[in-house]
């Protein structure tokens, strides 16, 4: 498998990873079709069709739970199922992640394999920028803006993280961490992961349009529309020039000729 080396800006773009080209653009005249690519993601349309149900779900929670401050703490068995549900789906994609850029096991003393863990998933940050995102959650009266992995920008756990950790492994004592607000942290994490991976391609059948307008424009204060269309994300604009993807309209339509014209992050 192919390993970028350019200091100049990756020359292809990785697996998994959406970025903004160097002109300071997401589409920069089309080629985010490397999206569409069928080696740049596996079963794409079963993490996005996953997502979007978790999404459903938490509207239908609305229909009956207020979205707003005061009631970010109320708690249910259906709250605690998103949370779960939305939480192990994170999790899901994290290892997609990882396993399509061939990131590999580690070992213990003993030679047995030592399962992939937060401190591996965390790494994903640096790769995707993901505490960088913010989500506009539409009908929450007060703070509706959310940074569900803000934690990372430091050497903290998300919240939400924790939370459904607990209800997991202690659903007797910590069962009230089950609240509304973890769980729309939760679905707003997977909904950052559906933009650092796929921006807003929902892989549904049908033509493909390109985009000359600047669907994805790199600007700090714009919340655009995500995929399935309820949350508004705001994209990393703290993205390091040398980490912006530096490949033309014509050589994305060389490499995308080749059955896996991928390189692989180095994390």
């Amino acid at each position: 498998m192919k390993q970028e080396k350019s200091t100049h800006g990756p020359k292809r773009p990785f697996h998994r990873t959406f970025r903004p080209f160097r002109i300071g653009s997401y589409d920069d005249g089309g080629h985010w079709r490397y999206i569409r690519h069928k080696s740049y993601a596996k079963d794409p349309d079963m993490y996005v069709r996953a997502f979007l149900l978790l999404q459903k779900d938490l509207i239908k929670i609305f229909d009956y739970v207020e979205p707003c401050n005061s009631n970010r703490y109320c708690y249910s068995h259906r709250i605690h199922e998103v949370l779960v549900r939305a939480a192990i789906e994170v999790e899901v994609n994290f290892k997609a992640i990882l396993s399509e850029n061939d990131y590999g096991f580690r070992k213990d003393k003993n030679g047995d394999t030592i399962r992939w863990n937060m401190g591996d998933y965390r790494k994903i940050n640096k790769t995707h920028r993901l505490s960088s995102y913010r989500v506009e959650v539409p009908y929450w009266r007060g703070d509706s803006q959310k940074r569900p992995f803000a934690a990372w920008s430091g050497k903290g756990v998300p919240e939400w993280y924790d939370a459904y950790n607990a209800t997991k492994h202690n659903r007797h004592d910590d069962f009230k961490k089950s609240t509304l607000d973890n769980a729309v942290y939760a679905v707003s994490a997977l909904a950052v992961l559906m933009a650092a991976q796929f921006g807003t391609e929902d892989f549904t059948p049908g033509p493909q349009y390109i985009s000359t307008g600047g669907t994805y424009e790199r600007d700090e204060s714009a919340f655009l529309p995500g995929i399935g269309g309820f949350f508004s994300i705001q994209s990393p604009h703290d993205w390091p020039h040398e980490e912006m993807y530096d490949f033309t309209l014509q050589e994305w339509l060389e490499m995308e000729k080749e059955n896996d014209p991928f390189c692989n992050l180095r994390f």
